[in-house]
């Protein structure tokens, strides 16, 4: 058995340890920072064992993954340095790597192994109400190692990312960054700016959304304490990516102000080439 220990049991933690438990394998220790959270969690079964003591939960850990928000994780790891065991191997699901693949394996000590992760897995819900165990199947998870990773653990946490259900993939924390900045942060930022349009522009508007609507801005649903974390924490990144959208935008402005007399077939080009390019698009 391996003993798997989740810091931060919400979405994205109690479905680790609820895709862990499918998996078969592991022993499930859950930290939470709330004793109603650990109570919840000892109510559902999610975790073998729960605890708000950060030592209790992760003194007997093999691995370990950091489910906290971005701006946490470092004080987390100071705490961690003190209790893990020898060898343990650490990995997270932050959705922005440079700072945090630069700043956790100091803090945690030598003897702790660190590889950043990012499952691309998610819902616009959180807290442990909405986990589920096959959150992550068929998902990407992004691993993040650097030129001083060792194979052996690039290996251990891709496979348990394979255990969980995901696709793995590896990026350099700088390309993983820039990446997730044009696919997943400005997407959001995009369907935020959307629903604040439509109701400005014509207020009462939203009334008359339909499903089309409500696909295109359903990440806007998201927590925006989160959300404005992330994007802090990438905001160059997003900002490159916010800047190329704006000249995509002007550049079917221009095709827009060419039709109905001309423009047409270059507008259907464009159409044809983004339909082309989304259908190849894994679900």
């Amino acid at each position: 058995m391996t003993n798997l220990a989740v810091i931060g049991p919400g979405l994205l933690g109690g479905s680790i340890a609820l895709a862990a438990r499918r998996a078969g394998g592991y022993r499930i220790s859950a930290w939470a920072r709330r004793p109603e959270a650990v109570d919840e969690l000892r109510r559902k079964g999610v975790a073998d064992f729960a605890s708000c003591d950060l030592r209790e939960a992760t003194a007997e850990a093999d691995q370990v993954v950091l489910c906290v928000p971005i701006g946490a994780m470092a004080g987390i790891a100071k705490e961690l340095a003190a209790s893990l065991r020898s060898g343990a191997l650490v990995t997270d699901v932050g959705s922005v790597k440079a700072d945090v693949v630069r700043e956790l394996p100091p803090l945690l000590g030598v003897n702790v192994r660190f590889i950043g992760s990012h499952p691309m897995a998610g819902s616009e819900q959180t807290g442990i109400a909405a986990a589920r165990a096959d959150l992550f199947d068929g998902s990407v998870c992004i691993v993040t190692p650097t030129a001083e990773s060792k194979r052996e653990d690039v290996a251990e946490a891709g496979a348990l990312w394979r255990a969980l259900g995901c696709r793995v993939r590896e990026l350099s924390p700088e390309v993983h960054d820039e990446t997730v900045a044009m696919v997943s942060h400005l997407p959001h930022l995009l369907a935020a700016a959307l629903v604040n349009l439509a109701e400005e522009r014509q207020s009462g508007s939203l009334d008359f959304a339909g499903p089309g609507f409500r696909d295109t801005t359903r990440v806007a649903a998201g927590p925006p304490e989160m959300w404005t974390e992330i994007l802090r924490e990438n905001r160059e990144a997003v900002r490159n990516s916010t800047q190329a959208m704006v000249e995509k935008l002007l550049e079917l402005l221009k095709l827009l102000d060419r039709l109905p007399e001309n423009g047409e077939r270059q507008l259907h080009e464009f159409l044809s080439q983004a339909k082309s390019r989304r259908d190849s698009v894994r679900s």
